[in-house]
């Protein structure tokens, strides 16, 4: 039989498994203040180097910053710090960009039944102002994106949940990002593929107006399976 080797612990690792089990458990909560390097190296009963070397850890984790003159905080949870480094788009191949145009639908199609039953006046004013922008955009394909993505990004934050709108919001720069001029030629170039875009969007806006979550859902989903059909149709023709 063989025996997996134990590795000893460094002084550091342990002082940041403590803070990290501190953090979990609710001991030390979001927005308190650490203890000073050297109250922590004498709590700890350690270095102070191996203090520095604990939080350096906790904040490359995200868990902690530190404040020039101020000190040692426990972050707070914070919706827009979800990121999707764009970078990565170039990563990409077919059945990534597939997984992504599911993702998209996945949040896309519960966010329009949720945007029905919370949206407010503002988030519908916003939406329709993206309808009618999108309606002259008439093949003028950066223009078509743009209105595109607003209106969604409207609907999105008519949910009143920050996180679908961050979410949403590097899903679609992930897509952008990866299909480039594709798919704004696509979509957008072609008056009679811009005008039935346009009717879904307004079939989508008409469902949350009436504050009818199901039909949001259906139409959402109606309008998103066109738009992967395009964009798959594409992907196949170019195997």
């Amino acid at each position: 039989m063989k025996y997996k080797q134990i590795k000893p612990k460094k002084i550091y690792e342990e002082v940041a498994e403590a803070l990290h089990e501190a953090i979990r458990n609710g001991q030390l909560k979001p927005g308190d203040k650490l203890n000073s390097v050297e109250q922590l190296a004498e709590n700890f009963q350690v270095g102070r180097s191996a203090i520095r070397e604990a939080l350096s850890a906790l904040k490359a984790m995200g868990l902690i910053e530190m404040k020039q003159g101020e000190g040692t905080y426990v972050r707070q949870f914070e919706a827009e710090n979800i990121t999707f480094p764009l970078s990565t788009a170039m990563l990409m191949n077919k059945e990534d960009v597939k997984n992504l145009l599911e993702v998209r639908k996945i949040i896309e199609v519960g966010a329009a039944s949720v945007a029905a039953s919370k949206r407010s006046a503002e988030s519908l004013e916003q939406m329709k102002a993206a309808l009618e922008e999108m309606k002259v955009s008439n093949g003028n394909e950066e223009l078509g994106e743009k209105s595109d993505m607003e209106f969604h990004l409207a609907l999105a934050g008519a949910t009143q949940n920050p996180l679908v709108s961050n979410l949403l919001l590097h899903v679609s720069d992930l897509m952008q990002e990866t299909m480039r001029e594709t798919r704004r030629l696509l979509l957008f170039s072609k008056w009679t593929t811009t005008e039935k875009l346009y009717e879904e969007h307004v079939e989508i806006y008409q469902a949350v107006v009436k504050q009818d979550g199901e039909k949001a859902r259906k139409a959402m989903l109606t309008h998103l399976n066109n738009v992967e059909k395009i964009l798959q149709e594409y992907f196949e023709d170019k195997d």
